[in-house]
């Protein structure tokens, strides 16, 4: 029995160090035009006086969407053009990452768009005032795989709590990850700290070239055939 149990933690250890390899490790950014000026399109955080209104970052006032954790953009990127109708923020704590999205947003000259670099849960908690956004995007949040650095998930109580008063009536939350054990702990997480409805199945859309995909990280999930794990919650009248 000892022998068996020991394989099977060896087993369990295993598919989650393989898990990490496969997303650990950002790829280097390309170079970027050092000289283009992003102060459009990219605010940090902890320069910006809470509360924040959000239009204020736009152009026009639209409805808003709202990315937790944009990496590289390609959501923010993507989204943005297909709705020119919406505004997107988007929030990213590694500067590297954050600058170089807005850099592609003024080289495509974006400007429904907008970078905040900064701490996403401060964002939520102290500056983001009620019912301001329409939609919430969390796409493959880091899973934190150690036991002490659960806390540090962005799929915790505090947060679900905050990003149901940032929604709007019939304003919606999209969780995605390939991580199904955090999966299952966000989808409880979010029931159990908020009224929202839900989790509505999301299904699967064939990819049209190589870069259709919500992120990244989905690109090179979907690549290597991995499963990814999506849901959709709805806050009600």
């Amino acid at each position: 029995m000892k022998l068996r149990n020991g394989f099977i933690a060896v087993f369990f250890w295993t598919v989650r160090f393989l898990q990490s390899k496969i997303r650990m490790g950002r790829r280097a950014l390309p170079k970027v035009d050092q000289s283009v000026d992003i102060s459009s399109r990219y605010s940090v955080l902890d320069e910006i006086s809470a509360p924040l209104d959000p239009q204020t970052l736009f152009e026009e006032p639209r409805p808003l969407e709202i990315e937790v954790g944009s990496g590289k953009g390609l959501f923010l990127m993507t989204h943005c053009q297909r709705r020119p109708d919406h505004n997107f923020l988007g929030n990213e704590l590694a500067v590297k990452y954050a600058q170089f999205a807005a850099h592609r947003f003024v080289k495509h000259d974006c400007k429904n768009v907008h970078m905040i670099q900064g701490d996403g849960l401060k964002l939520f908690r102290e500056f983001l005032p009620a019912e301001s956004a329409v939609a919430v995007h969390i796409y493959f949040p880091d899973p934190w795989w150690k036991e002490r650095h659960r806390r540090r998930r962005v799929v915790q109580p505090e947060m679900v709590t905050d990003i149901q008063r940032v929604l709007v009536p019939g304003g919606r939350l999209h969780f995605w990850t390939d991580v199904e054990e955090y999966f299952e702990s966000g989808i409880a997480t979010i029931k159990a700290n908020s009224k929202l409805a839900g989790p509505f199945e999301v299904e699967q859309e064939a990819a049209t070239h190589d870069m259709d995909y919500r992120t990244h990280f989905e690109r090179r999930m979907r690549k290597n055939d991995h499963p990814v794990f999506r849901s959709e919650f709805e806050k009600q009248t």
